[in-house]
């Protein structure tokens, strides 16, 4: 065992707590200090196993006593309290690192500004449904700290923000998948699209020759930063096309077919095609999530038809263009998590058929000028969802034929209902934080489910 730590927890939430347990597990002393108030339940946690703690504030004395602080991944570089620690240079560590120290479990570790939730969870379920031993953990809610307490996995598949890469320093992937960067959280990053890309590939800094690196090759910022010379590893790039230019682990051959090649060395012939006709996933972000996770299964050892299988019964985290009913022969897809501009057009853009759209909320400053084109083209209603909803009006009046206004989710279902026929989608995915009308994009999601539920019975009795 490693000597005995003063190890300070900063942050007790998820992340926190569990390494806090771990922590104390591993025979350290463990103090833990939250500038905030301390969840219930996470209390309870630290309260049954005898953990000190303190809650709405920062005891500077006692922290400053650590031999290593393990911070949680919401806490800033330029909170005072990292500042204080940095001047004395004790050092600041994950989760995740934490974590690392004491598994030999392999790690599947996907980042990514955009769809990093749905392809974890895709991954976690191909190698599950494959029988494999493996856990989930990271940024979907489960510590992994708290999970390699018992270390009963022989695989974890990892969620990782930025802010949870940030502090990681000798932790090693097996398999790490970056899905792509865009600009976000560059307040953290000096605003520099540069710093915040070099976060995220922060995850590639270990990587051996026993793992893989998965990436997205159409990502032109991963395409910029990204230097791959002195990395031991295997490259595994992907891409929605065929592309002469590289190559490539995985692309598509058709709208439901791709193929995946894990040897630089075979030609084309060598690969292996998988058919994706079954998955429920719907547009062009989700083809390159199932890329990235279908290259993840066949690095752990999956064929074919285990993947197929798969694929059929994944269902996707909630309000995530979820379906969630039909009536009269269309369907209903909650999209709530679609809180900004560029989310809305990933639905839009996924859906082919002719869509009622409902849509408003808080606008966050939006410039809905890139939905014009899709909204023109397959958008025969919008329901305007919202306190205000004085700028969708302003934009979309001139190009989608009928717009209507509510303040009520079970209006806008009904109306959405007599506007659609058969064949047509109505989509929630509204573009705009939910606060006007609703606590969170979970209750506005939950809400369209069950307006939509509701209105099913009706027609069905």
């Amino acid at each position: 065992m490693t000597d005995r730590k003063n190890i300070v927890i900063l942050g007790a939430a998820e992340s926190g707590v569990g390494a806090a347990l771990l922590a104390q597990a591993k025979g350290h002393a463990v103090f833990v200090s939250d500038r905030g108030a301390i969840q219930a339940d996470y209390k309870q946690q630290l309260t049954q196993a005898g953990i000190e703690f303190e809650e709405n504030q920062h005891t500077l004395e006692r922290i400053l006593q650590a031999d290593e602080v393990v911070k949680s991944p919401g806490i800033p570089e330029k909170a005072p309290v990292i500042q204080a620690l940095r001047e004395k240079r004790i050092p600041i560590i994950s989760e995740i690192e934490f974590a690392g120290r004491y598994t030999r479990a392999k790690c599947i570790c996907i980042t990514g500004t955009n769809g990093k939730t749905t392809t974890t969870l895709l991954t976690y379920h191909l190698l599950k449904s494959a029988g494999l031993n493996v856990g989930l953990a990271g940024n979907v809610g489960f510590s992994l700290a708290e999970q390699v307490i018992a270390d009963a996995h022989d695989y974890y598949v990892v969620e990782l923000s930025s802010f949870q890469l940030d502090d990681t320093h000798d932790f090693q992937p097996w398999i790490a998948v970056l899905l792509n960067i865009t600009p976000d959280h560059l307040d953290r990053y000096g605003y520099s699209l540069e710093s915040y890309a070099h976060a995220k590939l922060r995850i590639t800094r270990n990587l051996d020759s026993s793992g893989a690196f998965i990436y997205n090759a159409d990502d032109e910022v991963t395409g910029q930063y990204f230097q791959s010379a002195f990395l031991e590893t295997s490259l595994l790039p992907f891409s929605l096309h065929h592309r002469p230019d590289t190559w490539l682990a995985g692309y598509y051959t058709g709208e439901e077919t791709l193929c995946t090649n894990l040897s630089p060395g075979l030609d084309e012939e060598g690969g292996m095609e998988i058919s994706t006709a079954q998955s429920p996933l719907i547009g062009q972000h989700n083809r390159q999530n199932t890329l990235a996770a279908v290259l993840a299964a066949r690095v752990a050892g999956l064929d074919a038809g285990q993947i197929e299988g798969a694929l059929a019964t994944f269902q996707n985290a909630d309000h995530r263009l979820q379906l969630v009913g039909e009536i009269n022969g269309a369907r209903y897809i909650n999209d709530s998590k679609a809180t900004n501009v560029e989310a809305a057009w990933y639905a839009l853009d996924g859906i082919h058929q002719p869509i009622v759209w409902i849509a408003g909320g808080t606008d966050k400053g939006n410039d809905y000028s890139s939905l014009l084109n899709l909204a023109e083209h397959r958008v025969k209603a919008l329901i305007c969802l919202g306190v205000d909803n004085a700028k969708l009006r302003t934009v979309f009046d001139p190009i989608i034929p009928r717009i209507e206004e509510t303040q009520s989710m079970a209006d806008a279902v009904a109306r959405a209902a007599a506007l659609a026929t058969p064949g047509d989608v109505v989509l929630l995915s509204p573009c705009c934080a939910s606060f006007d009308l609703f606590k969170n994009y979970e209750d506005r999601g939950r809400q369209f489910a069950a307006a939509v539920a509701k209105l099913s019975d009706a027609v069905s009795d």
